[in-house]
């Protein structure tokens, strides 16, 4: 009895607070797992943080004494709260990305200052009780490495997804970034045997260190173009995680380890299951040769067949079995909401409608399954790419919205194309085909898309939005 209490005289509220806020992130992150629920998911885990937030300003104490400066650190929260509001609200869903990549820059940002204001404040009394290697040290440097290479690898792919940033293919640049990498490594494990007093001695190499890391997060990012853009965002946001754990391990921070720990864990999950979804290597990720370049060696042939507006409708409202396959053209023209009534409209006639999803689909892991979801169309509508392939060629019509290199034939036939060995939809066993475009512009790789060319395909040109919505005229008139 002695025993437990003494235990729990131990625990202090602020740890207390700390345990609940990582519940309600745990159960948070379970609820974003489906559609019906990630919204309050999402307020659970932003209100754990929130919670944890207050706790840490009113009860944390450092040798007795409160926290300092607090009006100073209400004022940060308010300003990067109105900034980061006003910018959530304002973003269009094709920015989406962009934004995503921006917030988990400016995660890794905090994590890589942090450990560059804590490195030379480390106590010298650890120092000399075990040197420089100790898990305090480790935790700073890796925090400050993995915090700045997704800071700056993902300024690179805001750039990229915006369209501001082309990308630069080097040969040699797989083997220059792995050079990089261990001069990193190396930067930790000689700063961590150096005999020195006090770690301020060390403070010029922490700037050098921090340097190189941005440069590394810079060409890692910059060969990094196609349709393998959400693969690397994806790990960016698990790099993010790790060096946001590093900074609960420094600071004893239950909430802040946890959250780290949750986001690494869940990010590096997610680019593991992409990477085997677009058959690629995890290592050519890490080092910075994600994604091919160059041209396709097969020349299209063929010719390209158009429909019009009442062939289509005609042709969709007596099919038995439709597939929608949604893409970033869907996502520019605001046409979801349009392309979720033309489906219901067809499942009004008894048509069976089902919307084919590509891992990678979109600009970043998830976007077709976010705007179809804003969109309120049913989750069970939506079927991944591997699960419906089989059932293409029992499909009348396929409808292909604004995608290109996740139905390019190019993947499984041209060894020489950027998208090579990419799992695709198999649009072309559908038995019909309908792909609706502006124009014969490439998609997001560059690349020709020999679908476009394939004798059971048929091009309806035009805005998506515009066309949809003329599509849907055609098929009530029917």
């Amino acid at each position: 009895m002695n025993d437990i209490s003494q235990f729990t005289a131990g625990i202090t509220i602020l740890e207390v607070t700390y345990v609940v806020a990582s519940v309600l992130f745990i159960i948070g992150l379970k609820m974003l797992s489906h559609p019906l629920t990630a919204r309050r998911g999402n307020t659970l885990a932003a209100f754990g943080m929130g919670f944890a937030i207050v706790a840490t300003i009113v009860f944390h104490r450092k040798d007795g004494e409160p926290i300092k400066n607090i009006p100073l650190i209400l004022s940060a929260i308010a300003i990067g709260t109105a900034i980061g509001w006003i910018i959530a609200r304002k973003v269009k869903m094709t920015a989406m990305p962009q934004l995503v990549s921006f917030f988990n820059g400016m995660g890794g940002a905090a994590a890589a200052l942090i450990s560059m204001m804590e490195f030379p404040h480390v106590s010298p009394e650890l120092i000399a009780e075990s040197g420089m290697a100790n898990g305090e040290v480790l935790a700073i440097l890796l925090g400050l490495l993995i915090g700045t290479v997704s800071w700056a690898g993902s300024m690179i792919a805001y750039g990229k997804l915006d369209g501001w940033i082309g990308d630069l293919r080097v040969k040699a640049m797989k083997y220059v970034n792995l050079a990089i990498l261990a001069v990193l490594i190396g930067m930790i494990v000689f700063i961590m045997t150096r005999d020195v007093q006090a770690s301020s001695e060390l403070t010029p190499l922490i700037y050098i260190m921090f340097a190189i890391a941005v440069v590394y997060g810079v060409l890692f990012v910059m060969p990094i173009g196609g349709a393998d853009m959400p693969v690397v965002i994806s790990l960016l946001n698990s790099f993010t995680g790790v060096a946001a754990a590093m900074g609960g391990f420094l600071y004893n921070n239950q909430a802040m380890l946890t959250g780290g720990i949750l986001v690494g864990s869940a990010g590096t999950i997610l680019t593991v299951l992409m990477c085997k979804a677009m058959n690629r290597s995890l290592l050519n990720v890490i080092v910075g040769v994600f994604g091919g370049g160059g041209e396709s060696n097969i020349v299209a042939g063929g010719s390209i067949k158009e429909i019009s507006l009442s062939d289509a409708a005609v042709l969709l409202s007596y099919s038995k079995k439709v597939v929608i396959v949604p893409g970033y053209g869907l996502a520019v023209a605001q046409a979801q909401h349009i392309c979720h009534e033309l489906d219901k409209l067809l499942e009004e006639k008894g048509v069976e409608v089902k919307y084919a999803i590509h891992p990678v689909a979109g600009r970043m892991p998830g976007h077709m399954n976010v705007l179809l979801a804003e969109a309120d169309v049913p989750y069970e509508q939506l079927i991944e790419s591997d699960e419906i392939n089989p059932d293409l060629p029992n499909t009348d019509v396929l409808v292909v919205i604004g995608a290109n290199d996740v139905v390019n034939p190019a993947a499984e036939d041209d060894p020489s194309s950027p998208i090579f060995g990419m799992p695709i939809i198999k649009a072309r066993d559908a038995r019909n085909i309908i792909v609706m475009k502006r124009g014969m512009g490439k998609g997001y790789a560059a690349i020709e898309n020999l679908l476009f060319f394939n004798d059971k395909t048929r091009m309806l040109f035009g805005d998506a939005k515009g066309t949809l919505q003329n599509l849907v005229n055609e098929v009530k008139s029917l």
